[in-house]
């Protein structure tokens, strides 16, 4: 090197430059620095060969902007490596330390975001390295837009250290601004697994209130003055209009969590002093609820089963609403959902995104008059999409049968269109899962056949009728024994002792144990954490069918025909589960009465 150096002293004319001496001095430095580059890419390819490596100098090197943001800039930095190069066969890594346990990982990670591509390794000098983190500058930043709330999990573990019970919560709400209260609010419900938040707004004061395990608990108090304040934050986050307060409205918040994220529908109503708020939370995570979980048991849960794993035929589940239908339905379509298998929902509206089936939505009539929907029936589902207004269940469900489904779920059949179309789909090679509102499951068939369903198709359709509730969990934290009030006892035992013979169930009335939940932090002093299904589910027989095709059905028959063949009724099953501890005598009695 000293000796280039030295050439480039005498290599002009007479051993002089002939060039003004601050230039002379600037070319020099450049190319003193060319040769100092050179030599440490030399010592760089020397190095590459002992490691079975190829070596790049990555200067001038055009790196294309989607290859390089493959790396995020503050992870190359830290790894001192950099995607250099992606095409259809290959990804390219230039890499200072090739023994970096990082390397590995990264590798790792586009291995399995990329396993078509094979990935090579290419030692490249700190110098290559500083030239490729330059081109960073140059890739366009995207800045995040959060139409919504965002919690992050520091938030939330923050509120659940500082608040663990409901009157820590109505405390701290009355120190914070505005858009934290908002938040805390909001994230107080996620803690406490909240369905529902209801703001209300009162003649003295606001009033907060969670639904928990679907019964409403008092969670705060606010001052009344605060009223215009709190509305105008929730209506600007929810996508409503905050001078129209005379009239009912509707919008969404988006809550973005670290790994998750939770739709909240927005519902505002008129009311004396303000306006009523209801959020409902729908929680992603409640969709994972596998059909095992449910709380069916014995011979119900095996007739179940057995009928959902049918190729065709309708099970319908009954119940008020709030009694977990549309939980049921998820749960057995998560049992069902196969690549094999085409599964397509009506629903309204979409609650829940379900992975790997089409999910249509549906809607009454919009703001339209009257010829607007005679038109829009009347030429049918031209250009289909869900939520478009005149969207009914019934067209819906006709569209579907032109999609060449396996399995198809129609939210509510509430028509004898609906019901019909649903029931020549059960006829035709379909599986259709549905709902249907009834108190019990022995009011289904009567229902559907005063809608004008026909008997002689009914009977062959269905495979299964299911009659739910939801009963509220004993928290395990705090639950104990307790002994019931004699008259209680000895009304529980009656209903125990009508269980049927041939249910599988075997109770001893003589050893019955029961329990409830004193409260505690854990449950926020409730007594009752989570919640389960109680159910009777009757399957068809040739006894069923001959009533139906009669077409002179009671629900007082069909309970009697059906207990007849082995079904538990809703109360008994919520006693048997009350037996083993899972809820209270006072729960069941309370959905089921």
């Amino acid at each position: 090197m000293d000796q280039t150096i030295n050439d480039l002293l005498n290599g002009s004319e007479n051993g002089k430059l002939q060039v003004s001496s601050e230039e002379t001095e600037e070319k020099l430095k450049h190319k003193i620095e060319e040769i100092e580059i050179k030599e440490k890419e030399k010592l760089v390819a020397e190095k590459a060969s002992p490691l079975g490596l190829s070596c790049i100098s990555l200067k001038g090197f055009p790196i294309e902007p989607e290859a390089l943001s493959l790396i995020p800039e503050e992870k190359a930095k830290a790894i001192k490596a950099v995607c250099f190069l992606r095409t259809e066969e290959e990804l390219r890594i230039g890499v200072v330390d090739p023994a970096n346990p990082e390397i590995s990982k990264i590798i790792g990670e586009f291995k399995e975001k990329f396993p078509r591509l094979n990935t090579e390794l290419y030692l490249i000098s700190e110098y290559s390295l500083q030239q490729a983190l330059k081109l960073y500058a140059a890739i366009p930043k995207i800045k995040k837009v959060i139409a919504g709330v965002e919690i992050s999990g520091e938030e939330l573990n923050k509120y659940r250290a500082e608040i663990k019970s409901f009157r820590e919560l109505n405390n701290k709400l009355k120190k914070v601004s505005l858009t934290e209260m908002v938040t805390i609010i909001l994230a107080g419900a996620i803690q406490a697994r909240s369905s529902d938040i209801h703001i209300e707004a009162e003649e003295k004061d606001i009033k907060v209130r969670y639904r928990v395990d679907g019964v409403l608990q008092d969670v705060a108090v606010l001052p009344q003055e605060w009223w215009p304040k709190i509305i105008s934050r929730i209506k600007i986050i929810s996508g409503l209009k905050i001078n129209i307060v005379n009239r009912p409205q509707d919008g969404r918040i988006t809550i973005y969590l670290e790994d998750d994220k939770i739709d909240v529908r927005v519902s505002t109503l008129p009311s004396a002093f303000g306006e009523s708020v209801v959020m409902r939370l729908l929680m992603s995570q409640s969709v994972g609820l596998k059909f095992e979980d449910l709380g069916i048991r014995g011979k119900s849960y095996e007739d179940l089963k057995r009928e959902s794993k049918r190729p065709n035929g309708m099970i319908v589940t009954t119940g008020p609403t709030g009694s977990g239908k549309t939980t049921t339905l998820y749960a057995i379509l998560n049992t069902l959902n196969r690549p094999e298998t085409k599964i397509i929902t009506l629903e309204d509206p979409i609650e829940y995104k379900l992975k790997g089936i089409v999910q249509s939505q549906v809607s009454g009539k919009g703001e339209g008059d009257d010829e607007d929907l005679k038109t829009i029936l009347r030429e049918g589902l031209s250009g289909g999409g869900g939520g478009k207004k005149g969207y009914s269940f019934a067209q819906g469900l006709r569209a579907i049968l032109r999609q060449d489904p396996d399995i198809i779920m129609v939210g509510e059949i509430r028509d004898l269109e609906t019901a019909e179309i649903a029931i020549q789909a059960a006829l035709t090679g379909h599986l259709v899962i549905s709902t249907i509102h009834t108190n019990d499951a022995a009011g289904a068939i009567p229902r559907f056949l005063s809608m004008g369903a026909k008997p002689f198709l009914l009977a062959p359709a269905l495979n299964a009728v299911i009659g739910q509730r939801l009963v509220r969990r004993i928290c395990k934290e705090c639950q104990e024994e307790i002994s019931l009030d004699e008259t209680i006892l000895t009304r529980v035992k009656e209903i125990l002792s009508q269980t049927p013979e041939n249910s599988g169930e075997k109770v001893d009335l003589d050893n019955l144990q029961f329990f409830r939940g004193k409260g505690c932090d854990q449950c926020n002093g409730i007594g009752y954490k989570g919640r389960i299904g109680i159910y009777e589910i009757f399957t068809m027989n040739k006894e069923i069918e001959e009533i139906i095709l009669s077409g002179k059905v009671s629900e007082y028959q069909m309970k009697e025909v059906t207990v007849k063949h082995g079904m538990i009724t809703m109360v008994q099953d919520g006693l048997l589960k009350a037996k083993d501890g899972i809820t209270t005598i006072e729960e069941v009695f309370r959905v089921t009465e």
